[in-house]
């Protein structure tokens, strides 16, 4: 966006936590940014309106409550605009340090009130919180356009920026004077005044949208909820994931039913499991539906809505459609290369799931099923046919997959073993739920590194997906350190009952761990570029590379351990396990590329072209048509209506940032083969050519430090199984 403050894996959800395409204005400012400032006798006992007195500035959620935060955005907001009319209205000359190092260090307090919030409201929402939300979208974005179209200001930027040959500033500073006026410049500081009206109604409404938009998604999926009343509906289920529904009726005041909520995906893991085709078919088609079926949370209107805005508006920048104006900042630079990359890859995928088909309906027809392989039927008898082919099946898994012993010694024992890093819980610092956990980290000479907060089960107040977020990042310049967090969405189990991960979800907490790495190890000094503030087809990159060490043999066979006997997993298991990497990666290639090419296919439309909220779902259908994806078994990762990555969350245009990433992160993991896997000197290399440097340095210049070389797509098309069907494809034209 921008300035992340939420990240996440492709099959999980990426937010900003409360910040919108509106906010990106003020977020780039101040969202990160908390140093000393005095205090008016207005703060009365607001915790948001003081620097937390906790460590590293460690959020009060004990002193925290939803009346704190439109009193704190007023007072705090204000404050940061007289700071920088103060800015842009000095009679001394313009200099780097009076202009551009004094925005860095503006809007502390208002970033500790827009951090705190963003994050709150992403993991434990209520209907004050979201209140807020909606109240404050539009008054963020007018605020972003207040600093970012002040005239006076980016008259200041602008001399800088003309002098910056001779200025004789170090490498990261020059870079910050070129950002600030990048950004400025990509936010309107150039148009005419009227045309600078227009953005700001533009942003304004573009906000309040993409909020009504998410917002719908969460409550459409808690309403959506499948109610099951007849137990024998739900064989194929272990009595655990039974328990799970069982224990969900109850907090939903449904006792003696049953109750499987909806994640965020268009896909649903019960589907997996549960042997009632009819039963099956009605949760993939509630999936399906969500948001565009009528009633008072249909997304099709908003869609409409935000998408023909953000195509009016990338044309008043300069810009032919807003993929143009949202690809111009990333690694891919342009959508001709983002377009060719999706086509080439979504050939081969297909051809693959086509495949892995062909396979099901053999199954299926062997059964006598009488049926055709439907959406709803493919976790189940893939689940099967894996089975069949290795001799294995996820039931056998979990029992060796406690998340407990996955965290301490899985993710902490990888994270010691390559960068030297120790982990110690502590139960003195608040929390805003209880099952989440606190842990101090620490370099291996024994400093404090940061606080990480480990908050992994799913509950109504929470968004679906998976994400990292930032209470606090690091900067040289505010001398602040990282508070970082990691959220997931794992089922809790019934009271007593231990926590089984299926292995998706084990990769997932790899995935969200190495973002949370990224921002706890940044080491810059301005707080523009901390951590993950990175271009979006980049920030994936060290949380994709982290997954690596969830099957690397050493660290399985110290986390994958049976949870009552403590007996590690089996040899041939294991072996099976690595063996399946590739199985189903037809489907998966497919559901991903799918939805990234509907986030394309609607980013690259004039406003002329886009549809309204009638033709939402056939131009969704068309789109999947054109592009050759158009495959019923396989529908898209997210559908149009419930893909919040795009339509809220900093994703817009560039879904595509996974497999751009996963190119760089295959390519990763070869080099790390072939030095020694996993080392001190290599996780040291990473944390000191990647990790570390955040967005101080382009993100090509920082992968070809750490490699030595630019990146092969070779190892990501033999990963997904790619490689022989391209070469096929390729011999047939």
């Amino acid at each position: 966006m921008f300035v992340p403050v939420a990240l996440s894996a492709p099959r999980l959800l990426l937010a900003p936590a409360a910040l919108s395409t509106g906010v990106l204005a003020a977020c780039l400012l101040a969202a990160f940014i908390v140093a000393p400032g005095a205090r008016a006798a207005s703060s009365g006992d607001n915790p948001l309106l003081t620097r937390s007195p906790l460590p590293f500035e460690y959020p009060q959620f004990d002193r925290i409550k939803p009346e704190h935060f439109l009193p704190a955005y007023e007072i705090t907001m204000a404050e940061h605009l007289r700071t920088i009319d103060a800015i842009a209205n000095s009679p001394e000359a313009p200099t780097f340090e009076n202009t551009i190092v004094a925005l860095e260090r503006s809007g502390q307090d208002f970033g500790r009130v827009s951090r705190t919030f963003g994050n709150l409201v992403g993991a434990h929402a209520n209907d004050e919180l979201r209140a807020v939300e909606k109240t404050m979208a539009p008054k963020l974005a007018a605020h972003g356009d207040a600093i970012r179209l002040n005239a006076r200001l980016f008259t200041r930027i602008d001399a800088i920026y003309q002098q910056l040959p001779k200025l004789n500033l170090d490498a990261e500073s020059a870079r910050l004077v070129d950002r600030y006026y990048k950004d400025f410049v990509r936010a309107g500081a150039k148009l005419a005044e009227p045309d600078k009206e227009k953005l700001r109604q533009m942003n304004q409404e573009l906000a309040a949208l993409e909020t009504t938009f998410a917002q719908n998604v969460q409550k459409e999926s808690n309403a959506g909820a499948i109610i099951v009343t007849d137990k024998a509906q739900l064989a194929g289920m272990s009595a655990a994931e039974i328990a799970a529904t069982e224990a969900a009726a109850k907090a939903a005041k449904k006792p003696g039913q049953y109750v499987i909520n909806l994640v965020n995906t268009t896909g649903q893991p019960p589907v997996g499991s549960l042997e009632n085709r009819a039963l099956r078919q009605k949760i993939q088609e509630a999936s399906l539906a969500r948001c565009s079926r009528g009633g008072e949370f249909d997304n099709r209107a908003i869609i409409s809505q935000i998408a023909r805005l953000r195509a009016e508006r990338s044309q008043l920048l300069g810009f032919q459609t807003y993929a143009d104006f949202a690809l111009a900042e990333q690694t891919a630079g342009s959508v001709a290369t983002v377009n060719k990359l999706l086509s080439d890859l979504a050939v081969p995928a297909v051809a693959n799931a086509r495949r892995e088909a062909a396979d099901i309906q053999a199954l299926i027809d062997a059964d006598k099923g009488g049926f055709k392989v439907a959406s709803w039927d493919w976790d189940f008898y893939s689940e099967k046919v894996r089975q069949a082919r290795y001799k294995m099946d996820e039931s056998q898994l979990k029992p060796y997959l406690e998340m407990n012993r996955v965290l301490t010694d899985g993710l902490f024992y990888a994270a010691n073993k390559l960068y030297g890093l120790t982990f110690k819980e502590r139960h003195d610092l608040p929390v805003y739920e209880p099952t989440v956990r606190v842990f101090d980290v620490f370099n291996a000479d024994g400093s404090q590194l940061a606080i990480f907060l480990a908050d992994y089960y799913a509950r109504a107040s929470k968004r679906g997906g998976a994400w990292m977020n930032a209470y606090m990042s690091q900067s040289g310049l505010l001398g602040t350190k990282p508070v970082i967090a990691n959220h997931l969405n794992v089922p809790k189990p019934a009271d007593g009952q231990p926590t089984l991960l299926t292995f998706d979800e084990v990769t997932t907490m790899f995935h969200e761990f190495g973002h949370a790495l990224h921002g706890m190890f940044s080491d810059v000094r301005y707080p523009r570029f901390a951590g993950t503030q990175v271009p979006r087809d980049f920030v994936e990159f060290p949380s994709q590379v982290n997954e690596m060490w969830a099957t690397w043999p050493e660290v399985v066979k110290h986390y994958a351990k049976h949870y009552q006997t403590g007996e590690p997993m089996p040899a041939a298991l294991l072996e099976k396990l690595l063996a399946t990497q590739k199985f189903n990666q037809g489907y998966k290639t497919t559901e991903y590329l799918a939805a990234s090419l509907l986030d394309q296919a609607w980013h690259q439309l004039t406003p002329a072209q886009v549809p309204n909220a009638d033709g939402v779902l056939a131009f969704e259908a068309e789109a999947l048509r054109k592009a050759g994806v158009d495959f019923a078994p396989v529908p898209p990762r997210y559908r149009s209506a419930y893909f919040v990555h795009v339509f809220r969350n900093g994703y817009s245009a560039g879904y595509y940032s996974y497999i751009w990433a996963e190119v760089l992160d295959a390519d990763a993991v070869e080099w790390f083969k072939a030095n020694g896997g996993l080392t001190r000197a290599n996780g040291d290399h990473l944390r000191q050519t990647v990790l570390s440097r955040g967005g101080s340095a382009e993100a090509k210049t920082l992968y070809q430090s750490f490699a030595g070389r630019e990146p092969s797509v070779k190892p990501l098309l033999q990963r997904r199984g790619l490689d022989a069907a391209a070469d096929g494809a390729a011999a047939r034209e």
